[in-house]
């Protein structure tokens, strides 16, 4: 590690700049600003009261779509700094990823994407677009955040085994590097702490992942039988997952850029698939443990009943503001004529926390 950016890295030299064109601040770079911008925004605020697995509230022990964006943040950084990538625009990404999520996690964007099947649909990383780029309105003189061009695309371009984006608006068929990197990290991120906090809710056992490769390498390495407190134990595992996927990615990575000959930016674009990725041992195994989690974890009887609920919630709150606009705040009412009802409704919806959906819910 050089501590200087690598020539197929993202700067402010080479890149595509901003929507407005700006001064340039006194201390803090372009990407920096793009950073500060989305932590300062309401949409990331409201990331504590949005659902990650289990519902805000339930235990204070269990991540938030904002923990969760946080934790991607850290390991996102980490990456980006030993292979000399531009750190604080992997940092951006990793922290607006999930600004899109509706209320309800998952469930509730499946909710949305079917009531607004004729209008387009939803999907969180158009969503994500359309905070950063409209509904976010900080600035006098325009809509948005004004973000960078690169920020905007590795916003747009995110894509996870759960997260297929439907965003054709970038001419570019590849991301750069930082926004792949926030790709590998959200991955990596969400199955060691949704594996930690399902052990912890008890909808998952320690007993039933004796066969899952990553967690048994990773309990050898901690020599778990050794930890009596299961909290403990838990959460080390967790943390030895990443530290041996995040290795792992480094090292894979660095070949494939190498192997690539990548030079520019613009080189990374073009390139076909990712270049910052899991080895072929790592990836199936972290590829089992996620079907794990999927069988056991998210498609448990207690999460699924509590989905069922959530399509009539906010189904009931959707065709409420759409019979009564006037009930919305007067932003959302002033973009109807722009925007068209509908779709103004679910921006309204998908920006609310999950209690309160609820509140609303009961409000009406």
């Amino acid at each position: 590690m050089s501590g200087e950016l690598a020539c197929y890295a993202v700067s402010e030299g080479r890149s595509r700049q901003r929507g407005f064109k700006e001064k340039p601040h006194p201390y803090r770079t372009a990407f920096e600003r793009d950073r500060d911008r989305i932590m300062h925004c309401s949409a990331f605020r409201r990331l504590e009261g949005k659902t990650q697995v289990f519902m805000p509230g339930v235990n204070d022990h269990y991540r938030t779509r904002l923990t969760h964006s946080i934790e991607v943040a850290q390991i996102g950084r980490t990456i980006a700094r030993v292979l000399n990538l531009n750190e604080s625009l992997t940092e951006a990404i990793c922290l607006a990823h999930d600004l899109g999520h509706s209320p309800f996690g998952h469930a509730g964007e499946k909710t949305l994407d079917d009531l607004m099947v004729s209008v387009g649909g939803f999907e969180h990383n158009r969503q994500a677009l359309r905070i950063v780029d409209l509904l976010e309105h900080p600035y006098p003189d325009f809509a948005g955040l004004n973000l960078m061009y690169e920020t905007r695309l590795g916003i747009g371009r995110h894509h996870s085994p759960y997260d297929e984006s439907r965003i054709d608006d970038f001419g570019e068929p590849n991301c750069s590097l930082e926004g792949q990197v926030a790709d590998i990290s959200d991955r990596i991120a969400y199955n060691c702490h949704d594996l930690e906090d399902g052990l912890r809710s008890g909808l998952i056992m320690e007993a039933q992942l004796k066969d899952i490769k990553l967690f048994a390498d990773a309990q050898a390495k901690i020599n778990a039988a050794a930890i009596d407190d299961s909290a403990v134990r838990n959460t080390r595992t967790a943390k030895t997952i990443i530290d041996m996927l995040v290795s792992d990615c480094l090292h894979t990575s660095e070949a494939a850029i190498i192997s690539a000959g990548v030079k520019s930016p613009s080189d990374v674009y073009q390139s076909g698939g990712s270049l910052i990725a899991l080895g072929d041992t790592a990836g199936a195994e972290l590829g089992r443990l996620e079907d794990f989690l999927f069988e056991k974890m998210y498609m448990h009887e207690l999460l699924q009943s509590i989905n069922k609920d959530v399509a009539k919630w906010l189904t009931e709150v959707f065709e409420k503001f759409c019979a009564a606009p006037e009930l919305m705040p007067r932003y959302f009412q002033q973009l109807v004529s722009t925007e068209g009802l509908e779709r103004t409704v679910c921006d309204y919806i998908a920006g609310m926390t999950d209690w309160y959906c609820l509140k609303m819910l009961e409000k009406i």
